[in-house]
């Protein structure tokens, strides 16, 4: 599998790693409009859902070329991105069991990445 694959595959990490940040700015909204059908809810709301659509569209067209088995680990590093970018979004904290766990997380993909056929 070549490496445009695997970078076409981060590309859609991203964009669903930022559609989890955007369904907590979705959630923010609708605690202070009290509703989720005001406007600033609806709009995130709706832009995230287009974002996951997008994506899943992208993920699609590189599963055309690659091994579902292959590439979707590159999908756990939205296990590792969300959590960071919600620390410095929303000013959220982890417990230090979390970054053990999250180096443990990047040791086991960097093993996947580089192994051999």
């Amino acid at each position: 599998m070549s490496l445009s694959i695997y970078l076409l595959g981060l590309i859609c990490v991203l964009g669903i790693a930022a559609g989890q940040l955007m369904f907590k700015l979705t959630a923010n909204a609708i605690n202070t409009a009290g509703t989720i059908f005001s406007l600033a809810p609806l709009a995130w709301f709706t832009a995230t859902i287009a974002l996951y659509g997008i994506t899943s569209i992208g993920w699609v067209l590189i599963l055309r070329y690659a091994d579902l088995g292959k590439i979707y680990p590159v999908m756990a590093l939205a296990f590792v991105l969300v959590p960071l970018a919600s620390h410095f979004i929303f000013g959220e904290q982890f417990p230090k069991g979390f970054y053990l766990g999250t180096a443990l997380l990047i040791a086991g993909l960097l093993v996947i990445f580089t192994s051999g056929k």
